[in-house]
């Protein structure tokens, strides 16, 4: 047993030799802080497939804001190519003009604790949060669409089972959950339709995406 542990003893600090040699040489060649999001970034990869998804993201988040975070050039084209990617969307899935269009550099919106109207939209931002419970809502019109698109973004919107919904959505990196139905890791894209969305009174279709996105989509 003594021998066992000298054994692994001996193991821990040649890896931490191998590490620390390898960790100064990056840091000469590249720099500290690309090296650090760089493995903030591969932590969060390992604990989303560790299905501790929340805690993945965040480090996702965190390495990928530090890796651009001396690039501003970057951030900033993503930003931009992001809301021309919006402002297309919406003409193209919109049958008209009626409807209700915003931008913001941070949002966060939580409806369906009372009773609530939803109209035809398209929302961007940034970084936000978006709850929706359809169960309150009060459909105007048989199909509603709704546009939510951005650069991080936190989804959660629960449809009842009388609403038909049709979902669109994509996200570069993170989550995507409808029904029983997901994807996780990088590049997801998941369309899902309900079985009565033809033959229902309302319908609610539901355009979503985001560059870094945790989409979670519950029909109840």
């Amino acid at each position: 047993m003594g021998e066992e542990t000298k054994n692994n003893r001996n193991r821990n600090t040649a890896l931490l030799l191998i590490g620390a040699g390898l960790f100064l040489l990056l840091d000469h060649t590249i720099g500290f802080f690309p090296i650090l999001a760089i493995l903030l970034i591969l932590l969060g990869v390992h604990r989303v497939r560790s299905r501790r998804e929340r805690k993945g993201y965040v480090l996702i988040g965190i390495g990928a804001v530090i890796l651009f975070g001396d690039h501003i050039t970057i951030v900033l084209s993503i930003v931009l190519i992001s809301l021309g990617l919006f402002f297309i969307r919406s003409k193209q899935v919109h049958k008209d003009d009626t409807y209700i269009q915003k931008q913001k550099l941070v949002d966060s919106v939580r409806l369906g604790r009372e009773p609530w109207i939803m109209r035809n939209s398209s929302t961007w931002y940034i970084i936000g949060e978006t709850y929706m419970d359809l169960s309150l809502a009060i459909l105007e019109q048989k199909e509603t669409t709704v546009i939510l698109q951005g650069v991080v973004g936190d989804v959660d919107i629960k449809v009842p089972e009388d609403i038909g919904v049709c979902v669109i959505s994509s996200v570069t990196f993170g989550q995507i959950q409808v029904a029983s139905e997901r994807e996780t890791g990088v590049m997801n894209k998941l369309m899902w339709q309900s079985t009565n969305y033809e033959h229902c009174d309302h319908r609610v279709k539901l355009v979503l995406s985001y560059i870094v996105g945790d989409i979670n989509i519950k029909v109840m």
